[in-house]
């Protein structure tokens, strides 16, 4: 399987603002089969970013590494899903 070239983050836990470490990324809501559509956000200027489907409150961190989130638990990887499974 190939790696993802753009960072995927969900919001599974419900916080009000994720922290991240990249301006662009895929946001999937919630894990799946609860996620709605991957949909790709770009902050561009901006340090904030809102997903228009969950609502969910991106701010990028430049203090983190890229592909990287606080909560560290918003990063989502489906190698890490289909190993457990």
């Amino acid at each position: 399987m190939a790696d993802k070239a753009v960072p995927h983050f969900h919001n599974q836990d419900g916080v009000p603002v994720i922290q991240v470490g990249s301006k662009e990324f895929m946001c999937i809501g919630a894990l799946p089969p609860f996620d709605h559509p991957h949909v790709f956000l770009d902050m561009g200027a901006d340090d904030e970013i809102i997903c228009q489907y969950c609502s969910t409150l991106y701010r990028y961190g430049p203090g983190l590494k890229a592909g990287t989130a606080e909560p560290a638990s918003s990063v989502w990887d489906d190698r890490a899903r289909l190993a457990a499974e």
